[in-house]
């Protein structure tokens, strides 16, 4: 059964000298104006439902009068350091309309919803307590996915871009069912390629409603795309097949669209094209790649029985007996990246 794939709660790991000198070197490391901890003097709240009339498991916050100004203001501010220059002369222009916080999940962020008041055009951001495994999801995410990915970290907060997108339980349940037999097999493609990805990168906790399904409409039909939008899991748990989205029940729908509708052989060919394009998407940013897994392999970021039980599986895996000799999670990450990047110039 799933509920034995994963611990019970991950614990947050601290933002250690080394990969906040990182975050100095590629500008992810910026002054702001407000914290995590700011967010939590809100004093009142109400349930948000969804248009089901379903309980989100979000709040929206109140605020005293006094605290509401300060931290729209911030939050305005904060926007504009993310999205622009951060120049305070576009700030009339905004305006906070929501800040809500979860109530589920390990990392209980607060989600900002910033309104143009000139044109009505909305966006959200996140923020987050900052923890080192998250970070050194989001920039793997950065260095190895097809998808860029903006976020800014300030001493214990993070903040985060929203990534865009029908949130995977939701296109599962209300989506899929309406989709044509073209659009089927485009999704169980991507689903393959999905699972390999997190596979290769050892990002773990994929279940529906940690990623999203995009759709990209072309000049004569969809084209779709999945994407991760939580990143708290990489590296932490022992077992391999918590970094395999197929083992997820929730997943059961796709998995069960790919046995259905994929030979054998496309799905290894996928698969390969998959590790093909992380293995060029390694050798193009091996610079920043190397000293973002430097930092990692000198990090704690699980335990000890974790990277025990992940190394062993591995081997088992792979067959690569280097990963015996591996001490922490970062290095396990570069053992794995390291297989695929040589596989991939063995073929060439």
């Amino acid at each position: 059964m799933e509920k034995k794939l994963m611990s019970r709660k991950k614990p947050t790991f601290a933002i250690n000298e080394n990969l906040n000198k990182y975050l100095q070197t590629y500008n992810r490391n910026t002054r702001i104006p407000v914290s995590y901890d700011d967010l939590l003097r809100f004093s009142g709240s109400i349930v948000v439902y969804d248009r089901h009339d379903e309980d989100t498991l979000w709040v929206r916050c109140y605020y005293s009068d006094f605290d509401r100004e300060e931290i729209d203001n911030s939050l305005k501010r904060v926007y504009l350091i993310l999205h622009s220059d951060g120049r305070s002369e576009h700030m009339d222009f905004l305006n906070v309309d929501a800040i809500d916080y979860c109530t589920f999940g390990n990392s209980k962020p607060f989600r900002i919803k910033i309104r143009n008041i000139l044109n009505d055009n909305f966006t959200y951001f996140y923020v987050k307590k900052a923890d080192a495994s998250r970070i050194y999801g989001l920039d793997f995410e950065h260095i190895l996915s097809p998808h860029r990915i903006n976020f800014l970290v300030y001493k214990d907060t993070l903040i985060e871009e929203h990534i865009a997108g029908i949130p995977g339980d939701v296109f599962i349940k209300e989506h899929l069912p309406e989709c044509n037999s073209r659009a089927r097999n485009e999704i169980a493609k991507q689903f393959v390629k999905f699972d390999e990805r997190c596979t290769l990168r050892l990002l773990g906790d994929m279940r529906s409603y940690n990623y999203v399904v995009i759709p990209t409409h072309d000049f004569d039909h969809v084209d779709y795309k999945i994407r991760a939008i939580d990143f708290d899991q990489q590296n932490y748990e022992g077992n391999l097949k918590v970094y395999q989205p197929h083992f997820f029940k929730e997943n059961r729908p796709l998995v069960k669209m790919v046995s259905e509708l994929l030979q054998d052989t496309s799905v290894e060919q996928y698969r390969k094209e998959e590790r093909s394009q992380v293995a060029k998407r390694l050798i193009t940013s091996e610079k920043r790649f190397r000293m973002l897994i430097r930092c990692m392999i000198k990090d704690r970021v699980s335990s000890d029985d974790n990277v025990k039980m992940l190394k062993k599986q591995l081997v088992d895996y792979t067959r690569d007996i280097r990963f015996k000799r591996c001490r922490t999670m970062g290095h396990i990450l570069k053992t794995a990246l390291d297989f695929v990047k040589r596989n991939y110039l063995e073929i060439e």
